[in-house]
């Protein structure tokens, strides 16, 4: 999760994380280089008086004007493609979870079981145990096993929200009546924090998202009980 002061962007839990955070460093690099370039240019046309009529009207400076952003735009667009059709891609997951969105709770069922399905409420502050983070931590946690493509399932009940989970590169919307998708790979064990990332009422601070990856032994471990208790 985020630490405080923390300017950028919190470590990449899952591959499809790790390609983004390049894609960003790429990307900030090429806005460097264009910024200082640019900087030096009006640098110089200030504390310069020379004027060179060559450079007035040239066919060979307004071929580079033109050919040069081009050259950067497909060096920011080929990286940026490629990334999207990997948010898109879903192959053969190994569980698929539907998270449903409600004022102001989240609801979890694994549609791979028969009975498996919680509502996931934010703990309260005057609940909270010590090693619980306030607006953060949930009664009941989204289980998965570690290193399995996961598909979840978005909706909503009422309004608008949004499923995000930052440091597993995910963020989608959860539309009433509309069923969206996205798949995700936690690549180590842990608890990882989200929130709702769509403005829906008075307590949207206040819906807060966990999960939980965990190995696949005490995953099956997890759901047995879960089972036994529903």
């Amino acid at each position: 999760m985020a630490n405080t002061f923390q300017f950028g962007f919190q470590d990449a839990t899952s591959p499809l994380m790790e390609e983004l955070l390049h894609f960003h460093d790429h990307a900030m690099m090429i806005i460097f280089l264009i910024s200082v370039m640019v900087l030096y240019t009006i640098v110089s046309m200030v504390i310069t008086s020379l004027t060179n009529l060559l450079l007035l009207d040239s066919q060979e400076i307004e071929i580079i004007w033109t050919v040069l952003p081009a050259m950067i735009l497909i060096l920011i667009a080929l990286p940026s493609l490629r990334i999207l059709y990997l948010m898109d891609e879903i192959n053969s997951p190994h569980m698929t979870i539907k998270a449903i969105g409600h004022q102001w709770y989240w609801s979890y069922e694994y549609t791979d079981y028969d009975a498996l399905e919680f509502d996931s409420y934010m703990v309260p502050t005057q609940d909270l145990t010590p090693g619980q983070f306030r607006l953060l931590d949930t009664d009941h946690r989204m289980v998965i096993p570690v290193e399995s493509p996961i598909r979840v399932l978005v909706t909503a009940e009422d309004v608008l929200h949004s499923w995000a989970i930052p440091t597993l590169g995910v963020k989608m919307d959860a539309v009433p009546g509309r069923l969206n998708q996205t798949t995700f790979i936690a690549a180590r064990p842990g608890v990882f924090y989200g929130q709702c990332s769509e403005i829906c009422g008075a307590n949207h601070s206040f819906m807060p998202i966990v999960i939980e990856a965990i190995p696949l032994q005490f995953f099956e471990h997890w759901s047995t009980l879960m089972l036994e208790d529903a």
